[in-house]
């Protein structure tokens, strides 16, 4: 089997069902931007040295792709082998939440994203889930059944976001505050 098969290359897509769709339906667009995210993860996984943070993120993944395939299935011909994300998997990332917020202390301030690598490329994934949030939501989620999806990707923004603050933590390296009258460059302050 090859990875081409041609069949997209007039603009349209196969959703689960083998519906055809235009890739620019919103419902392949919410789909794609979860892919996206997970990517992100990925490329922020490469750089995870702390186990418990890797299990985290690995596990994120692997709901992620559930949820895309999840989205990737019409409401109407989910059944109940269709998988997307559960209440269990939002308490294991409310869970990791927690466990970041010990290693990264308080936050009692608005923080800049970056710092380190990890923390930049959790930040830019954290803002990716985010995107996909707003594409799922955007598919009126109550109607489509897809809320369960939309919680998870929230709860995931967070526990990057938490994520990138442990990592920062665990490389002694301060998170950057942000100051709205921070000077120009070049200026003295």
């Amino acid at each position: 089997m090859t990875i081409y098969t041609r069949t997209g290359d007039t603009g349209e897509t196969s959703l689960a069902d083998g519906e055809r769709v235009s890739k620019a339906d919103p419902r392949v667009e919410a789909y794609g931007t979860v892919d996206e995210a997970n990517s992100a993860v990925g490329l922020a996984l490469a750089l995870v040295s702390d186990s418990e943070m890797r299990e985290t993120l690995l596990f994120a993944q692997q709901r992620l792709f559930n949820c895309s395939s999840h989205l990737a299935t019409p409401p109407e011909a989910r059944s109940e082998r269709t998988t997307d994300a559960d209440e269990a998997d939002v308490e294991a990332l409310e869970r990791a939440i927690d466990r970041f917020e010990r290693v990264a202390g308080p936050l009692d301030h608005f923080i800049l994203p970056g710092g380190s690598e990890l923390a930049a490329r959790l930040h830019v994934a954290r803002t990716i889930v985010r995107r996909a949030e707003r594409r799922v939501v955007a598919l009126d989620p109550k109607h489509d059944g897809d809320e369960s999806v939309a919680r998870f990707l929230n709860r995931l923004s967070d526990t990057l976001f938490a994520a990138a603050r442990a990592s920062l933590a665990l490389e002694g390296v301060a998170e950057t505050r942000w100051d709205r009258d921070a000077s120009q460059p070049g200026q003295a302050p």
